[in-house]
């Protein structure tokens, strides 16, 4: 155990945030940390758009939930996928590259690459007794999501996340047992203990509701699952995505 750990395994997503912005430095240093993540053969398939407007935070927060929490913190990072840049890269080396970089391959290449700088963002951040929130919902309607932040072609919006100073800290919401999550030399599929270990975080989940809502809610992990996945949505991403100049094959 050491500082690092600790640190990694308090987290929880803060969505209440004092009316105090970061400062350019802080801003800084959690980009560079982003920077200094992972990435695959050291293509650098992404990019950050800081969003300081007031009106372009608004018009997310509504986008996205609407989402009070994406308006008003410290600062709101967007993660993007991004081969724009190897498009300039082709034309600066006077060769087509056009077949690689619309693979399906170079666009999990620039979603991985996203998410690994995002996740180095976000343990930067909170090392500074900052809180964060990563928002999914800016894939809710990403056509005009882009219009706001003038996103070119080759480039995507994946997610944003929200930084600043925590006006309420959450409850850690307890995590799918070790043993359903890790395993060795190989997948274990046994179905009824995948079921037996589920039905226990189940209730893990249940009581952790009960206490926090003093006995208004109680629904259990499996139900919340259901309820999600059963709902359509974001049917349109496979149009946008190609749109973009993504995956196409």
């Amino acid at each position: 155990m050491n500082n690092i750990i600790e640190k990694i395994l308090d987290h929880r997503s803060i969505r209440s945030f004092e009316d105090k912005l970061l400062s350019e430095e802080q801003i800084n240093t959690i980009v560079e940390c982003a920077q200094a993540a992972s990435t695959s053969s050291y293509i650098q398939a992404y990019s950050i758009i800081g969003v300081t407007d007031p009106d372009k935070k608004a018009k997310l927060a509504e986008l996205a939930g609407p989402q009070s929490y994406v308006e008003k913190n410290g600062h709101l990072f967007v993660f993007c996928a991004d081969l724009y840049r190897q498009d300039m890269v082709s034309e600066m080396e006077n060769t087509d590259l056009s077949e690689s970089i619309e693979s399906t391959e170079k666009f999990m290449v620039a979603c991985i690459d996203a998410a690994l700088a995002a996740q180095n963002a976000a343990l930067a951040a909170e090392s500074m007794d900052l809180g964060i929130c990563y928002i999914g919902g800016i894939r809710n309607h990403l056509p005009e999501v882009s219009e706001i932040l003038n996103i070119p072609h080759r480039v995507m919006p994946l997610f944003g996340l929200v930084v600043g100073y925590p006006k309420n800290r959450s409850d850690k919401k307890p995590r799918l047992p070790l043993a359903n999550i890790y395993h060795e030399n190989g997948y274990q599929e046994d179905k009824q203990e995948f079921i037996g270990q589920l039905g226990e975080y189940n209730k893990t989940i249940s009581s952790y509701y009960e206490q926090r809502t003093k006995g208004k809610r109680k629904d259990t992990w499996t139900e919340q699952m259901a309820g999600m996945l059963g709902k359509k949505s974001r049917l349109y991403m496979k149009d946008y995505v190609e749109k973009q100049g993504f995956k196409k094959h």
